[in-house]
């Protein structure tokens, strides 16, 4: 996707062929800022930190963080650290275990000689992929975007999402985001109710960001507000993504994905999740009990930034001095409350059946 005409990718290379570039996504909306990742553990913090997030990007970033590792010490002891490290980060996006055994897979019993451009050609290789996964998603959703106008007559086919799935949540297209993008572009008049997705305000500052740069209309509203609108027929279809998806179809989103489709459901609206393959956790069948849902800092719930009125990004406390704060940054939804998935290989009920289907290789796993 591009920003200011350029086109821009969360992560890439930097012109040195070593460093690894990233959006700092903390800086958006108000600035647009880049990261140069030196280090393994500087690549630990990113993620950690959230200056990369999204369960795509996450999983890119950890596999280009045991390359940077490997570049600096490519013993088995440096290896089995780095991975260790990058798996603790984050706990909930499935994606960022699966790249990192791929990475350990790659890189096991190799001369250390070696590693380290084996694992910046299999970092590559996972974000290219990721690429071509995420066009994919797009190209599978844009029917049932299509389907909508045509019943619509042509009118605008609203669309509602919760929290960032779109290019600065992957490598590039974006999931959620990918089918809205190929919309866009095809002519089909859509627009997207982006929830502001508190505590971290990715919808406001992340995916309303993204739609703008790209041309999408679209409309910033508070996490409340969708029920109410879907009520009063303001909402053709939900599009969220996801960070870990169980074999039964139950999905993990950011907290709040739950409520939206409770509300979906209620009132009959189609509910449709966004994913790419890797996310799929085939080990666990029930989403609500065994998925890790992250607790993340209260501080993300009382501290809140924007831009003051002279232009400076400030920092400001909303909660009364000594009151605790919860933040469980994730919840799940169940299968039974999802109309369907939309993957890289096509759509499909969001059951065990419909994944295995689609992922027949896995059917056994």
């Amino acid at each position: 996707m591009k920003v200011n005409g350029i086109h821009w990718r969360p992560i890439q290379l930097a012109d040195d062929g070593w460093r690894v570039t990233i959006i700092d996504q903390t800086k958006l909306p108000h600035h647009f800022e880049t990261v140069d990742l030196e280090t393994m553990d500087q690549a630990a913090h990113a993620i950690r930190a959230m200056l990369v997030r999204g369960a795509p990007l996450i999983g890119a970033t950890a596999a280009y963080g045991v390359a940077l590792a490997m570049r600096s010490d490519a013993s088995d002891s440096s290896l089995d650290a780095a991975i260790d490290t990058l798996a603790r980060t984050r706990p909930t996006a499935v994606n960022l275990f699966w790249a990192l055994e791929r990475m350990r897979t790659a890189l096991h019993n190799r001369p250390p000689s070696d590693r380290a451009e084996i694992a910046y050609q299999t970092a590559s290789e996972i974000a290219e992929e990721d690429v071509r996964i995420c066009e994919a998603i797009g190209d599978n959703g844009l029917p049932l975007l299509k389907e909508i106008s045509e019943r619509k007559a042509g009118n605008r086919v609203n669309v509602l999402t919760h929290c960032n799935a779109g290019w600065l949540a992957t490598v590039d297209w974006g999931t959620a985001l990918s089918p809205i993008y190929k919309a866009h572009d095809a002519g089909i008049d859509v627009h997207v109710w982006v929830d502001e997705t508190r505590p971290r305000n990715q919808g406001a500052s992340l995916t309303a960001w993204e739609l703008g740069a790209h041309g999408v209309p679209h409309t910033v509203i508070v996490d409340n507000a969708g029920g109410h609108l879907m009520q009063h027929g303001q909402v053709d279809i939900c599009i969220t993504g996801t960070d870990r998806t169980t074999r039964t179809g139950d999905v993990c989103n950011k907290i709040g994905t739950y409520l939206k489709a409770l509300a979906a459901h209620d009132n009959g609206i189609p509910f449709h999740v966004a994913l790419p393959g890797p996310t799929i956790d085939w080990s666990v069948r029930d989403g609500v009990s065994e998925i890790p849902i992250e607790e993340r800092s209260g501080d993300e719930v009382g501290i809140l930034s924007g831009r003051a009125e002279d232009g400076s990004v400030v920092s400001i406390s909303v909660l009364p001095e000594g009151s605790p704060a919860g933040n469980p940054a994730f919840d799940v939804t169940p299968a039974r409350l999802v109309t369907g998935l939309i993957t890289e290989r096509g759509r499909c009920a969001a059951s065990e059946a419909g994944l295995q289907g689609l992922y027949p290789e896995k059917a056994d796993g």
